[in-house]
């Protein structure tokens, strides 16, 4: 049986609200796959390795997460620690695949 999508103020039983949840986390998972397509894209196009950490790019990608999440009533601590970890991630993937096409370049 399939459960039903709902908005989350429709939601009246945990089983919704879990089928909403899991509905999300793929969507999330959808989103992190191009973000980390454009990272290989970034990898790709930068031509230096040391360009790939950029600290003053990542603090304003944080900053914009964190301004957006406050906005909209998220808690802005939350969103910063995310973001952190999603940027370093982001990073560290950026890097791997640098390497990766310079070594079969």
């Amino acid at each position: 049986m399939t459960t039903k999508i709902l908005a989350p103020e429709d939601c009246r039983t945990m089983i919704e609200v879990r089928a909403g949840v899991d509905r999300t986390d793929r969507e999330l998972i959808d989103l992190l796959e191009r973000r980390f397509a454009y990272m290989r894209a970034a990898a790709r196009i930068k031509q230096d390795r040391g360009a790939v950490r950029d600290e003053t790019r990542k603090g304003q990608v944080i900053a914009a997460a964190v301004a957006d999440g406050e906005a909209r009533g998220l808690p802005a601590k939350a969103i910063g620690e995310l973001w952190e970890a999603l940027v370093e991630a982001s990073i560290a993937y950026e890097f791997v695949e640098w390497d990766r096409l310079r070594k079969t370049a």
